[in-house]
C-alpha cells in the first residue's frame, strides 16, 4: 500500500494583486479529475548515509515546495503558466520504509499509475537514491526510458555489501534485467570528482558524457534536441557550483553556473520527450540562508515554465 503524507506549507500573508503559486496550485484539478502534472516528495537520505555523504537531504522536499509556492506566476501574460499551476496535483510525500530498497519500491509504486497515463511527474528528493525508485516506476509499467542526469558525479558506483545507495542508481538502471533503460546521458561531470573506473563503465555502457567545463547554452540545447524517446531527467543540485549551491550532500567546486542550470530546467519542461523529472541532493542542514533551497525551487519554476509551453497556445 502506498503511504503518503500531506505537507503543511506556510505561505506569506496574502497581498492585494500579489498572487503566489501556493495560492493557486491544484485549484482546478477537480474539474475533470486529471491533473496536468503531479508532484511527489521523497524525504529519504538513507542512501546518502550508505554512500558516506552528508545526511540531511530528507528535509528538502517540503522546503523546496515552500520556495516554489512563494514565487509568483509569470508576470508577462503567462496564462498557460497559470493554467498549468492550477491543474497540478501535489500528491504529498512518499514516506521512506525500513531499507533503501523498500523505500525505492514504495516510490515506484506511487509514480507508476501516473507514468502509465503519460502525466508528467515531478519528484522532490531526497538523496540520489531517488533516481532508481523513479526508474522503477517505469519498469512497473514495462516502459522503456532514456535517462538524462545533470550531475557532477556519474553515480554508477558498485553496491555496498549488496545494498543500494545514493551513488548506485544509474548502474542499477543500466544493468537492470528488464533492459528498459535505453540510454544514459550524464552532463556536468567534474574531472576531479569522477573516478577512472566509473568513466570506463560509462564508456562500456555507451553512455553519453558531457564535462561541466564544456557546457554552454548552445550545447545544452543540443543535448535536449538529441532526445528521441521517453526520458527521465534528474537534476542533482551538486552539479551547481558550491558558491551558488552550498547546501548539498557533496558540494561541487567548479560546477555549473545558475544561468546554465536554469536553462536546462526550462528546456526539460519544453522537451516533449521528457515525461518526468526529479530534483535531488538538496541538503538544508548545510545550506546558507536557504540559498540552495531557493535555487531548487527556482529550478522547478523554470521547468514548469517550459512545461507550460507544451500546452495548447504555448
Amino acid at each position: 500500500m502506498v503511504t503518503l503524507e500531506r505537507p503543511t506549507i506556510d505561505l506569506p500573508p496574502g497581498r492585494i494583486g500579489d498572487v503566489r503559486i501556493g495560492d493557486i496550485i491544484g485549484s482546478r484539478v477537480g474539474e475533470d479529475g486529471t491533473p496536468a502534472a503531479v508532484i511527489a516528495g521523497f524525504p529519504c537520505d538513507q542512501g546518502v548515509a550508505l554512500n558516506a555523504g552528508r545526511v540531511g537531504a530528507a528535509k528538502a522536499p517540503d522546503l523546496i515546495r515552500r520556495a516554489l509556492y512563494r514565487f509568483t506566476p509569470r508576470p508577462d501574460g503567462g496564462e498557460n503558466f497559470v493554467d498549468l499551476i492550477e491543474s497540478i496535483y501535489d500528491l504529498g510525500n512518499v514516506m521512506p520504509r525500513r531499507t533503501v530498497e523498500e523505500s525505492q519500491a514504495h516510490l515506484a509504486e506511487t509514480l507508476a499509475p501516473w507514468l502509465s497515463k503519460g502525466i508528467p511527474a515531478i519528484i522532490l528528493g531526497g538523496g540520489h537514491e531517488t533516481a532508481f525508485g523513479h526508474f522503477l516506476g517505469y519498469v512497473q509499467n514495462g516502459l522503456a526510458v532514456e535517462i538524462l542526469n545533470w550531475d557532477a558525479h556519474p553515480d554508477v558506483r558498485e553496491l555496498h555489501a549488496g545494498r543500494a545507495h545514493s551513488g548506485s542508481s544509474f548502474r542499477l538502471a543500466l544493468t537492470h534485467p528488464s533492459g528498459l533503460c535505453r540510454g544514459y546521458t550524464v552532463a556536468g561531470l567534474l574531472r576531479h570528482m569522477t573516478g577512472g573506473k566509473h568513466l570506463r563503465f560509462l564508456h562500456d555502457m555507451k553512455a553519453n558524457v558531457y564535462w561541466g567545463r564544456d557546457l554552454s547554452l548552445g550545447l545544452i540545447e543540443q543535448i535536449f534536441a538529441r532526445l528521441t524517446s521517453r526520458c527521465l531527467v534528474s537534476f542533482d543540485m551538486d552539479a551547481v557550483d558550491q558558491a551558488f549551491a552550498p547546501g548539498v550532500s557533496s558540494p561541487a567546486t567548479g560546477g555549473m553556473l545558475p544561468e546554465l542550470w536554469l536553462h536546462a530546467a526550462r528546456l526539460a519542461g519544453r522537451c516533449p520527450y521528457v515525461t518526468s523529472v526529479e530534483i535531488v541532493e538538496v541538503n538544508p542542514t548545510h545550506d546558507l540562508d536557504e540559498q540552495t533551497v531557493r535555487l531548487a525551487g527556482l529550478t522547478l519554476w523554470h521547468f514548469l515554465d517550459g512545461l507550460a509551453d507544451r500546452r495548447p497556445g504555448g
